[in-house]
């Protein structure tokens, strides 16, 4: 076990996390949204090594390789018995990914083959995921998706509750109904895209700690605008890669990867409890600690500041 790093409140919920939590939504293997295949041994092990510290924060979801990322955490998880003392576990209810169901009771289907997959008698935290695939009324109507997920908390099965997704407007939305402790964004607060700026005013006021997901805004931002030609999974335009091409040259001027650019322009946000860096092998744990740790001089994140792109090229 190494040394664990410090950890702070998760807003209301009790919870204690530190500032960086692993992501695991490439583990269960997607070569087709990141370009490479993840072996089942490769990832039980890596997930062994996230459970050794110094994070004690880790992300997956029900989707995730229609459920492949939790199976291969629950694989780790038996053989410790279960998550380590203040280990967090997070996961998310989802919609049926073939017919695009998102009742209550596809809701309680899904935490149930969460339950099952991870080999856990409890959630300690379980975000509705995704939500935007379909509207907020059918979201908080009777019977829905978020009426599932309040039974489930007030059966014990489900301790504290977020929710997670894209598009600002509707993630404010879900916050103000005063049901979830927290929220995670993703591709919205980056180096180049500020679209969540008043989402993550919104969430300070009203007590919901932020989870930061995506902050290499699909891999970009960590292997550089040679490598990757997308932001957010999509192709990225004009504007946005002749921002990214500009910030790479920045950094590499200083001598900082851009990664570590990336990651902690998300860690130094006072508004962000934690952010969720993926991981695939075993070894990108501890390339996790370097980038939160290498030196970035207040005269790099002078220049990198104006070259965030314009409000017209955020995601929203």
């Amino acid at each position: 076990m190494r040394q664990q790093l410090p950890t702070r409140a998760l807003g209301r919920s009790g919870l204690h996390v530190t500032a960086m939590c692993m992501g695991t939504g490439g583990l269960g293997s997607v070569p087709e949204l990141f370009g490479y295949d993840v072996p089942t041994e490769r990832a039980v092990n890596t997930v062994r090594r996230i459970l050794q510290g110094p994070f004690n924060f880790l992300d997956t979801s029900a989707i995730y390789s229609d459920g492949e990322s939790e199976r291969r955490i629950g694989v780790a998880l038996a053989e410790t018995g279960g998550p380590p003392d203040g280990f967090v576990v997070a996961t998310k209810a989802d919609r049926d990914s073939s017919t695009g169901d998102f009742s209550g009771a596809q809701v309680q289907k899904s935490v149930e083959g969460s339950l099952q997959r991870l080999g856990l008698d409890t959630l300690q935290l379980c975000y509705l995921h995704d939500p935007e695939h379909m509207s907020f009324e059918q979201g908080m109507a009777p019977g829905g998706a978020v009426e599932a997920l309040v039974e489930l908390q007030r059966q014990g099965v489900v301790k504290h509750l977020g929710v997670a997704g894209g598009p600002v407007d509707l993630m404010a939305r879900y916050l103000r109904t005063g049901v979830f402790e927290v929220l995670i964004t993703h591709n919205r607060w980056t180096l180049v895209d500020r679209s969540a700026d008043g989402l993550l005013n919104e969430a300070v006021d009203l007590g919901v700690a932020v989870v930061n997901g995506a902050p290499f805004g699909g891999g970009i931002l960590a292997k550089g605008p040679a490598a990757v030609r997308d932001y957010a999974y999509r192709p990225a335009d004009a504007e946005i890669m002749r921002r990214i091409e500009a910030m790479d040259e920045a950094c590499r001027r200083f001598g900082v990867p851009l990664a570590a650019a990336a990651v902690q322009f998300s860690l130094r946000e006072p508004r962000i409890t934690s952010t969720i860096v993926g991981v695939t092998r075993p070894e990108r744990v501890d390339e996790a600690v370097d980038l939160a740790g290498h030196p970035v001089p207040d005269e790099l994140w002078e220049e990198l500041e104006p070259l965030a792109a314009p409000r017209d090229s955020w995601l929203w």
